[in-house]
C-alpha cells in the first residue's frame, strides 16, 4: 500500500503509515468504495467482514472518529467513538482488527 498515493487527508495518511509500520504493508486493505476525502474503510486482507470506518470530518483538528463493523450488522458500533487521538485509534484498531 503506497500511503502517499492515496487521495486522503494528512491525518488519515499518518494513521495508515503507523499501521503499515506496525503490521506490515500486505496485511491491510482499503474499501475503495469510500470516496470521502476525510474517511477510510479499513480491514485486514484475511478478514474483510470485520472493518473499521475511520473519519476526520466533524472532529477537532488532529482527531478521529471510528465506527466498528462486524459480520452481524446488529453488533456494529457506530457514532460512539469520536474526537479520539491517534494513539487511541491505534489501540482500538489493534483490538478490533488484530486480536
Amino acid at each position: 500500500m503506497n500511503v502517499w498515493a492515496i487521495d486522503k487527508d494528512i491525518p488519515l495518511k499518518l494513521l495508515l503509515l503507523e499501521l503499515v509500520h506496525r503490521y506490515g504493508e500486505n496485511i491491510l486493505a482499503l474499501n475503495n468504495q469510500v470516496q470521502h476525502f476525510q474517511a477510510i474503510d479499513l480491514c485486514t486482507v484475511n478478514e474483510p467482514d470485520i472493518s473499521a470506518y475511520i473519519y476526520t470530518f466533524g472532529q477537532n483538528a488532529g482527531r478521529y472518529g471510528i465506527d466498528l463493523k462486524y459480520p452481524i450488522f446488529a453488533h456494529n458500533i457506530v457514532g460512539e467513538n469520536e474526537n479520539l487521538t491517534l494513539d487511541q485509534i491505534i489501540e482500538i484498531l489493534s483490538i478490533h482488527l488484530f486480536s
